[in-house]
């Protein structure tokens, strides 16, 4: 009997048209208020060209993926040099700012992301990073956007016990769909035993078992929330401040510690360079699988799969249970 584990998004779930568009349209409802925001091309980017940025890897989830977009968009941003106060709200922060040759650029570049990474690497922001703090409701002005935008106008609601402030219809995360279908599911559950390691935070990876009824087919599930609390431990404890997000391999070699088997093969289902760099460096000896079939650049994402250590990549989902039965 093997263990194989499952990163949720773009491995179980399609979030292409959710967690990809959510960071899309959060930058530019960032960007709106701005001078010659008006200006700016929608859609800002090709989702490829995000896809690309987010296999460069170090980046724990999506709103720090949409904070690095941010980033980069902002060398071409003017801003006046000043600080970020308690007093200052985002609107008038914002408005102080000028995209209009950013919006020139975005005009005249198919992959504007690729083209300043490429110049800039990965650069920070003092003016965004200065909006990337705290949490919902309390300074985050990246992640409160997102999560209007993922999770919807109630859910938000239900969630943060908030009114929404930038996006009141219907959530994006209502867009999702199965990847592997729950016939392939179950069959590998009876030969094997599955478990889901992601970066999702824990409400919204319960959100997606459930909505789609594939939760029984898991033994457990790690997620974001269980590396915080694991960080908040360590803090407390030892006074030092480590990411336990991938790469860093906690949440596979968490996995069979509470399982409590052995297992005569430990894998790790990924599409992501960091999946791969987490299931190389884990002590169980995962062997990494590069998941190429939600990929909308798949010779990029190949490439990236393979230098950060995949053991197989895999195109079509109806190869999975052959790949898995072998050796």
């Amino acid at each position: 009997m093997k263990l194989i584990v499952f990163d949720m998004d773009g491995v179980l779930i399609d979030v292409s048209r959710s967690y990809r568009e959510a960071v899309r349209r959060t930058v530019r409802l960032f960007l709106a208020g701005a001078q010659g925001g008006r200006n700016l091309p929608d859609p800002l980017f090709p989702l490829a060209d995000l896809a690309r940025l987010k296999q460069t890897g170090g980046l724990n989830n999506d709103w720090d993926l949409t904070a690095r977009a941010l980033c980069l968009l902002f060398t071409l941003v003017k801003f006046p040099p000043r600080n970020i106060t308690p007093d200052l709200s985002f609107d008038e922060a914002i408005s102080g700012c000028d995209v209009s040759a950013l919006a020139e650029f975005l005009a005249r570049h198919p992959d504007p992301l690729g083209d300043i990474y490429g110049r800039e690497g990965k650069i920070t922001s003092t003016f965004v990073t200065a909006w990337f703090q705290g949490d919902v409701g309390s300074g985050n002005m990246v992640k409160q956007i997102f999560q209007e935008i993922y999770l919807g106008g109630p859910l938000f609601r239900s969630t943060y016990g908030l009114e929404p402030r930038f996006h009141r219809g219907e959530g994006l995360i209502n867009e999702e769909t199965l990847l592997i279908d729950q016939e392939t599911l179950a069959g590998l559950a009876e030969n094997h035993v599955l478990a889901i390691a992601t970066g999702r935070p824990e409400g919204e990876a319960d959100y997606a078992l459930d909505h789609f009824s594939i939760r029984k087919y898991f033994r457990l599930m790690v997620t974001l929330d269980d590396c915080l609390r694991e960080e908040e431990r360590i803090f407390r404890e030892q006074g030092e401040r480590i990411a336990l997000s991938k790469p860093h391999p906690y949440m596979l070699d968490r996995i069979p510690e509470l399982i409590k088997e052995s297992f005569e093969g430990y894998y790790y289902l990924g599409d992501m360079t960091d999946d791969m760099r987490a299931a190389a460096a884990s002590r169980f000896g995962y062997r990494g699988v590069g998941i190429l079939f939600s990929s909308p650049d798949r010779e990029n994402q190949r490439r990236g799969l393979l230098e950060a250590g995949a053991h197989c990549l895999i195109e079509d989902v109806a190869v999975l249970p052959e790949m898995l039965a072998s050796p």
